[in-house]
C-alpha cells in the first residue's frame, strides 16, 4: 500500500513566489533574496547555515545522518550589467547568464549604483520607427545593438557620471508576473524561482506534517548557477544523492510539459545517474505524478557544478515545464504542484542504496547493478559475432 505523501500548500507556493520575483536577483547581486528565503527556513524551523558568499545550506534531520542527500535550487537569475557609458548618456550592456539580446529589448529595468536605484529601459539602437522606418527590422540581434536608456537627466557621458553611474552596476530587468485563473504563471526569472517556491512548500508540507525522513536531506539555494558554478562549494556533508531543481524547456523537439515534472536523463554535462533518476521515475508513478523523460541539449545545472568541483555523489535533475525559457517565462501551477510532491515524496523515501555510505572497498558484494547480470549478458548474446557480419556483407 502507498503511503500518502502530505500535500503542499500551493497558496503558500504561489505567495512566496510572487514575493521572492519581485526581488532582483541577478548573478552577483543575491543578499536580499538570500535573506528573504533565509527568513522563511527560520519560519519553518528548519536549521541552516551561510557560506561566506550566501549559499544557503540548511538541514532536514532524518533518522540516520548517513548517507545523507541534498536538493538543490537556485536563487541567482540572468541580468545584465554595465560595459560602457556612451558619449550620449546611454549605456552599454554585457549580458549576467546566457541570454539573447532579443529578450532585452523593451524590457523596463533597474540600475543598481553604488549609491541608489535608477530606472530606464533597455532598446535596439534603431528604437524608432518614425525615424529609421524598415531599417529597425534589419538590425542585428545582439548585446552590442542594445543600450540602456535611463530616466534621467543624461545627454552625455558626463551627465551619467554625475549621476554614480559606474561600469559594472548591476541591471536587473522587471519579471512583470500574471498568475491567471486558468493556472498558467507567466513572468521573468521563474528560473529558478518558481523552482524554490516548490523546494519550499515541499518543506512546509514535510515540517506540518511531522513526519520525519529515513535520511538526514540538505535543502541548497545556491547563488551562481547561471554563471556555472552553483553548488561547487556548497555540500560539507557526506552527501551521496544529490538532485537538482531547474526549468524543463517546453519547446519543439522537447518532451516537457507545462503541466508535468520533468525528469532530466541528461544534459549538456552527460548522463544523470542511473538508478537515482529511476528512483525518482518510480516514486511518481507510485503516487500518480504526472511526470516526463527528457534530455536537455544546452544546459547544465547545479548537480554538473557539484560534480566537477570532485563530489563523489549520484546526481539527478527534477524541473518544472516551462515555456520561452530565459525570456518572458510561462508554467503552470500543475507542474509546480507536481514538482512539490515529488520532492515530498522523495525527501521521505529511503536512500537509493544505503551502502553508500560507505564506499565498496575491495568487493563487487555492494556496487550496483543496471540491469541484471543474467538479463545484460542474455542481450549481448544476441549481438551477432564480428565474423558472422563480416560474412553477411
Amino acid at each position: 500500500m502507498t503511503t500518502r505523501i502530505p500535500e503542499p500548500d500551493t497558496q503558500y507556493l504561489q505567495k512566496v513566489l510572487l514575493e521572492m520575483l519581485a526581488i532582483p536577483s541577478p548573478t552577483g547581486f543575491t543578499d536580499t533574496i538570500v535573506r528573504y528565503v533565509a527568513e522563511r527556513l527560520e519560519e519553518l524551523g528548519i536549521p541552516f547555515e551561510l557560506t561566506r558568499r550566501g549559499t544557503i545550506r540548511a538541514t532536514l534531520q532524518g533518522q540516520k545522518n548517513s548517507p545523507d542527500r541534498a536538493v538543490s535550487a537556485h536563487l541567482d537569475t540572468i541580468g545584465a550589467s554595465v560595459r560602457a557609458v556612451q558619449d550620449n548618456g546611454r549605456l552599454s550592456l554585457a549580458p549576467v547568464g546566457c541570454w539573447s539580446s532579443r529578450f532585452a529589448e523593451g524590457s523596463r529595468v533597474s540600475v543598481f549604483t553604488d549609491t541608489g536605484v535608477i530606472r530606464g529601459s533597455v532598446l535596439p539602437l534603431m528604437a524608432s520607427g518614425h525615424a529609421f522606418n524598415t531599417a529597425v527590422d534589419q538590425l542585428p540581434v545582439s548585446w552590442d545593438h542594445v543600450e540602456l536608456r535611463l530616466d534621467a537627466y543624461c545627454g552625455t557621458r558626463a551627465d551619467c557620471e554625475s549621476l554614480g553611474v559606474n561600469i559594472g552596476d548591476f541591471v536587473a530587468f522587471d519579471p512583470l508576473p500574471e498568475f491567471t485563473d486558468s493556472g498558467h504563471i507567466s513572468a521573468r526569472h521563474l528560473d529558478d524561482k518558481a523552482g524554490v517556491a516548490a523546494l519550499l512548500a515541499s518543506l512546509k508540507a514535510i515540517v506540518e506534517s511531522g513526519q520525519q525522513p529515513p535520511i538526514d536531506c540538505h535543502p541548497l539555494f545556491t547563488i551562481t548557477e547561471e554563471t556555472g558554478s552553483g553548488a561547487a562549494g556548497a555540500l560539507p556533508w557526506d552527501v551521496s544523492e544529490f538532485v537538482g531543481i531547474d526549468i524543463a524547456p517546453v519547446a519543439p523537439g522537447q518532451h516537457s510539459s507545462e503541466h508535468a515534472v520533468s525528469v532530466a536523463m541528461q544534459d549538456s554535462s552527460g548522463p544523470y545517474d542511473y538508478h537515482l533518476s529511476r528512483h525518482l521515475l518510480s516514486l511518481a508513478q507510485e503516487h500518480d505524478l504526472p511526470v516526463r523523460r527528457d534530455l536537455f541539449r544546452y544546459y547544465f545545472s547545479d548537480a554538473h557544478s557539484a560534480v566537477t568541483a570532485g563530489h563523489d555523489i549520484r546526481t539527478a535533475l527534477l524541473a518544472f515545464g516551462c515555456d520561452a525559457t530565459h525570456g518572458y517565462e510561462r508554467t503552470h501551477i500543475d507542474s509546480l504542484q507536481a514538482l512539490s510532491r515529488i520532492l515530498t515524496a522523495y525527501m521521505l523515501s529511503p536512500p537509493v542504496f544505503a551502502s553508500d555510505a560507505q564506499p565498496a572497498h575491495g568487493s563487487l558484494e555492494r556496487f550496483s547493478h543496471q540491469l541484471e547480470h543474467d538479463a545484460q549478458m542474455e542481450s549481448e548474446t544476441r549481438v551477432p559475432a564480428v565474423d558472422t557480419l563480416v560474412g553477411q556483407r
